[in-house]
């Protein structure tokens, strides 16, 4: 499966057309993937961070939406390059919402950007 959102986030998105209020999750968490998580987000799970992350999200603005907090991994010292991530509804379990694609795609140690000003 390529990147999308999960049939169950979907289908409560198309349920507001039947004026079905949508689940509101109060925190979200996004994991590590080397390639497309697959339809339950579980496929190729970093091995060098195996973790979810809490991520917060602004409001949604032209149809467009960006995470405002800082979320950060240490991919555990391996050299695998990041290619995806998933968010899910918890840390642990709960309910898989969507994955994206990382463009570009991170090489560790470590996965988050870093910059520095010269």
């Amino acid at each position: 499966m390529a990147d999308a959102f999960s049939a169950t986030f979907a289908n409560g998105l198309l349920n507001v057309l039947e004026n079905v209020a949508p689940t509101a999750y109060s925190a979200v968490y996004t994991q590590l993937h080397t390639a497309a998580p697959g339809s339950a987000g579980t496929t190729s799970i970093s091995a060098g961070s195996t973790t979810r992350v809490s991520t917060t999200f602004s409001a949604a603005s032209a149809g467009s939406i960006a995470i405002n907090n800082t979320p950060s991994w240490t991919n555990g010292g391996t050299s695998e390059t990041i290619t995806d991530i998933s968010v899910s509804s918890a840390a642990l379990g709960g309910t898989f919402l969507f994955s994206a694609a990382l463009t570009p795609a991170r090489r560790g140690p470590r996965a988050t950007r870093s910059s520095s000003r010269r």
